[in-house]
């Protein structure tokens, strides 16, 4: 059962909302418009919010889903389904493994491990999001001391998730970290016209 609980994760991860819902909303192919991406930030710059707070939320939600299924079914693999649902989001087979960056994903596997860590890791988002203007930044800031809230919560048996939650989550944006370091880093609002895309 757990080995069948990781592949269904891993699959439910795979599922690429970005890339199905722009086409089902006659908007074309996501991965040629802005940075490629499927996830929600690239699903904005169609100009379609409602399409893109939808993708933001079901990309969330596909994550949350997969860790309680492993809760209900396989309780010790909890947080290995959380692992192959976020590979999944980032890896999809359906789209040849070129998913997105997994910031919402990773935020819903967090809230169904323990949902005050999960509170926490979006309060810190829109606070960085506020004061910067940045939403890879928030992301990065976010997801980066979710390791550090795991282990303060007491959820230190989860920690090693977490870190590996961060490394890939940062490897994926590593062309946006360049882009901070470097001023040229687009921010929430600037069109993909502007500035280079933040994701």
């Amino acid at each position: 059962m757990a080995y069948a609980v990781i592949l269904l994760s891993y699959l439910l991860g795979s599922i690429p909302f970005g890339y199905v819902l722009t086409k089902l909303a006659g908007l074309g192919d996501i991965r040629s418009i802005g940075s490629g991406n499927i996830g929600a930030t690239n699903v904005l710059r169609t100009g379609n919010k409602k399409l893109a707070a939808a993708v933001l939320l079901l990309d969330g939600i596909k994550g949350a889903v997969a860790v309680i299924i492993a809760q209900h079914l396989a309780p010790d693999v909890e947080a290995f389904a959380g692992f192959a649902v976020l590979l999944g989001h980032l890896f999809p087979v359906w789209l040849k493994f070129k998913g997105g960056k997994g910031v919402a994903t990773a935020i819903g596997i967090l809230t169904a491990l323990m949902w005050q860590v999960g509170a926490l890791v979006m309060i810190i988002w829109l606070a960085t999001a506020f004061l910067f203007n940045y939403s890879s930044l928030a992301a990065l800031v976010s997801i980066g001391v979710s390791p550090l809230i795991l282990f303060l919560v007491g959820r230190r048996d989860l920690v090693w998730l977490g870190l590996i939650i961060v490394i890939l989550v940062f490897w994926k944006h590593e062309a946006n970290i360049r882009r901070l370091f470097e001023g040229t880093e687009s921010k929430i609002g600037k069109s993909k016209n502007e500035s280079p895309p933040a994701e």
